[in-house]
């Protein structure tokens, strides 16, 4: 295994040099190569640009961009040179950049286009450090005249990647031995876990962090050299950026696209993908827009698709028991399953056939000749959209990590999946299942928190050994703040997770407090507790106060039987909906995915022991099995 990931980048170009390892689509929409080791040459080339500039090695450099064929050639460059990383995307807010650039004290920063140039440029009085920004579009004299005035300096990437060439030439050899200095535990990246509505965690990813995944991962997720990959996610997520690596280490190639429904399927068409690496969203809405335009199709075709779709689920799960293809905690009972099913499974099996004929065989059609898998990462993958798509054929393998493990910790594999789980730990990681109250090792099949140790686990949060400390446990075990089991396999299946923070199916991660905070500054809020994991929103469990709620009606003259039904009441739902959308806001420096879209209104006090730990602090996964039923309610348009 090379030493550093522009090494391994170098190995891929030197024994596949013609292959192309990025497509991108030009102004007309075609998509154009980028060859090995064209894309090495620009790495270095960058690199030399970064070294003439007075980039010194372990250095820290933003890069403020979404995923493009640019941001891999900027990132490889960085690398290249020891240089360190410290990516965040175009939605990033003036608030998040202040943060983060100001607290790692970036030198040179990436911005992508103008707009995040001004987003910089209006708070250069906050990052004295700064002195450089390169843009990947080029921008117009007149749109950099408030970065002139601040004294910071704008070049281009083609102007970065020709004044490279031109320093290459004149310094032999100096940008390849920067890179062969290269070693596995140098700090690669800075990734921020969040932003300034959370307390700003800078996950420390060496290199070595993200190679030991590559050891494994190519034996799971199986490319060919030249196979076509459809990459469709920011690529400042960890689990983009280590698709984009496992792709590459398979000599196979990075096409960009966009999670767009029409752009996504007509890009199948074109570039005819074996792989498509994406959060369980993008599924979710392939599974919708099947599902609607069999609705609006309706007739024999609807029945036909409904009849034969119902049919193949309940195949599978059949299929799955009979040839041991579910998560196991004790033993199999294989035999058992084969007398009770054998003669329904042979039944179902030509009607199973029939509907692949007539109606599996055309979805599957949209995904390309070649296609051979999916991986659904960065939030759980919905049980119906897992069943739906495992029974027409189309294998879509769910994989689980975090930022802090860079992020694989486990997939299934693609030759042999397991349904419902997220697989067993690839090589060089290993899991166990802990009490969360005393951090007693589990046994398989026990329900607990999930704690991984291994080559992938990062560093520590940047400048905060105080929040390492809290993540890590005296025998070098990370916490993951996750709830789960593990299998006689191994396996690891997903329950939840006891920590704070939130993930979306989009993968959006949500610091739940801040918004929590800012809600309770309304009058009529004792207390909020948001929720969310696993959905496409946010909703809310509201605490009301009582008094204030009551003085509200009093002086709007709102009638009651009784304080239920004054809850129920339309004035008052209109009035807590109002608090929410006026605190929570972009305005008020929140994102439009931390939106509270539902919200629940609860009377009972929190009591510690119940609902608060002996701390009085939340404990959220004892609240989701209290207010089960609410939440439900607030999620049920998810189904």
């Amino acid at each position: 295994m090379e030493q550093t990931v522009p090494k391994m980048l170098r190995k891929v170009a030197t024994d596949y040099p013609e292959i192309a390892a990025q497509r991108s689509k030009n102004k007309a929409g075609v998509f154009e190569p980028v060859l090995y080791r064209e894309l090495y040459d620009l790495a270095l080339d960058f690199g030399a640009a970064l070294l003439e500039l007075g980039v010194k090695r372990g250095e820290p450099i933003g890069l403020i961009a979404d995923n493009r064929k640019e941001w891999l050639q900027a990132d490889m460059g960085i690398m290249a040179i020891g240089a360190v990383d410290v990516p965040r995307g175009c939605d990033a807010t003036v608030q998040d950049l202040e943060a983060i650039l100001s607290f790692v004290e970036c030198r040179f920063c990436i911005a992508e286009n103008i707009s995040q140039v001004n987003k910089i440029v209006s708070i250069h009085d906050k990052l004295p450090s700064l002195e450089t920004l390169i843009t990947f579009d080029s921008c117009k004299p007149e749109d950099i005249t408030a970065a002139d005035a601040a004294g910071i300096k704008i070049i281009s990437f083609e102007n970065m990647i020709k004044n490279g060439q031109t320093w290459r030439l004149n310094n032999k050899n100096v940008v390849e031995a920067e890179l062969e200095k290269g070693q596995w535990d140098d700090l690669a990246a800075i990734i921020f876990t969040s932003g300034t509505t959370g307390t700003p965690k800078g996950v420390e990813l060496t290199h070595g962090n993200f190679l030991t995944q590559l050891d494994e991962l190519p034996e799971r997720i199986i490319l060919n050299p030249g196979d076509n990959a459809l990459c469709i996610l920011p690529v400042w997520h960890v689990f983009e950026r280590e698709c984009e690596y496992v792709i590459m280490i398979q000599a196979s190639t990075i096409c960009y696209s966009k999670p767009i429904g029409s752009i996504l399927l007509a890009d199948f068409l074109k570039v005819n993908p074996a792989l498509m690496p994406a959060v369980p969203r993008v599924f979710e809405s392939i599974y919708d827009g099947i599902l609607r335009k069999m609705r609006k199709t309706g007739g024999i075709v609807y029945t036909l698709f409904s009849f034969f779709t119902n049919a193949a689920i309940i195949h599978s799960r059949m299929h799955r028991k009979m040839f041991n293809q579910n998560p196991c905690f004790t033993r199999y009972y294989t035999l058992a399953w084969w007398i009770l099913f054998i003669i329904p499974w042979a039944i179902l099996w030509p009607l199973k056939l029939l509907g692949n004929l007539l109606v599996f065989r055309k979805i599957k059609a949209m995904l390309g000749t070649n296609f051979r898998a999916a991986v659904a990462g960065g939030g759980a993958y919905p049980h119906n959209i897992d069943e739906f798509f495992w029974s027409i054929g189309v294998n879509v393998v769910e994989g689980y990590g975090l930022t802090e493990t860079a992020p694989v910790i486990s997939v299934r594999p693609i030759s042999a999946p397991v349904f419902g789980n997220v697989g067993s730990p690839i090589r060089g990681v290993k899991a166990r299942i802990v009490n969360p109250e005393d951090g007693y090792v589990l046994k398989r099949g026990q329900f607990g928190a999930i704690q991984i140790k291994g080559g992938t686990v990062m560093r520590g949060y940047y400048k905060r050994p105080d929040l390492t400390e809290k993540v890590m446990t005296v025998d070098g075990w990370f916490d993951t703040g996750d709830l789960g089991m593990m299998t006689i396999h191994d396996e690891i299946v997903i329950k939840g997770r006891k920590k704070d923070t939130i993930v979306l199916r989009g993968g959006e991660n949500v610091e739940p407090v801040p918004i929590e905070l800012k809600l309770a500054e309304s009058r009529y809020v004792k207390t909020a507790v948001v929720v969310g994991q696993d959905q496409r929103y946010l909703g809310a469990l509201i605490l009301v106060d009582e008094e204030e709620v009551k003085n509200y009606a009093a002086e709007n003259g709102i009638q009651y039987e009784s304080y239920e039904t004054l809850l129920e009441s339309e004035e008052i739902q209109k009035l807590y909906e109002s608090e929410i959308n006026n605190l929570i806001n972009p305005k008020t420096g929140f994102k439009m995915f931390e939106r509270v879209n539902k919200f629940s209104l609860i009377t009972k006090p929190f009591e510690v022991g119940v609902e608060l730990s002996a701390k009085q602090e939340i404990m959220r996964y004892r609240l989701t099995e209290i207010y089960k039923q609410q939440i439900e309610v607030m999620f049920k348009d998810e189904e």
